[in-house]
């Protein structure tokens, strides 16, 4: 599933071939196709994986942390664990037609989610979806790019970093909608 989310990272589901994905995975093309009856179904699959493998995290953080610092550790894991996978879901799904449902549906999860946490926050009702959806941008996007640009020897200063930052946002907010 790795080798799959590497593959089709690299060069989009259109232009990857199930055997550019064998090859990734060190298999041939016939073991691909006993476990996946096409490449929309690996592709599903590695979406469907890094996905349920978010909400795992999110779930486990959320049952050991205070709940404004639940999501950026639960992001941070799933992108270290997966880094092709969690580009996939966030960054190449939603720009693939076959696949732009699933990307918005996660997105839109996601969102319900942070609208969930940010409800006792924000006076204003008003701003809860527009927070939540800012709050899901923010923390994708700063993953994406730690992913790409940070080192993962300073992992705990982007988690702390990246908590302050939302806390400080969630705090502003606050105070303007009062």
């Amino acid at each position: 599933m790795r080798a799959a989310a590497r593959a089709f990272a690299d060069a989009g589901f259109a232009a990857t071939s199930m055997e550019q994905v064998a090859a990734e995975a060190g298999v041939t093309k016939l073991i691909v196709y006993r476990h996946f009856d096409s490449k929309e179904d690996l592709y599903r699959a590695a979406l469907e994986r890094v996905s349920a493998r978010l909400a795992e995290e999110f779930a486990a953080a959320a049952a050991r942390r205070h709940r404004l610092g639940v999501a950026a550790p639960a992001f941070l894991t799933v992108a270290r664990e997966d880094p092709a996978g969690f580009r996939l879901l966030w960054r190449h799904s939603a720009r693939e037609p076959e696949f732009a449902s699933y990307a918005g549906e996660f997105r839109a999860l996601a969102v319900r989610a942070a609208r969930a946490l940010l409800a006792d926050r924000l006076p204003d009702s008003t701003l809860h979806d527009w927070a939540a959806e800012t709050v899901v941008a923010y923390l994708v996007e700063a993953v994406l790019n730690w992913l790409d640009h940070g080192d993962p020897g300073r992992d705990e200063e982007f988690l702390a970093l990246t908590t302050a930052s939302l806390q400080a946002l969630v705090r502003s907010w606050a105070v303007a909608g009062e």
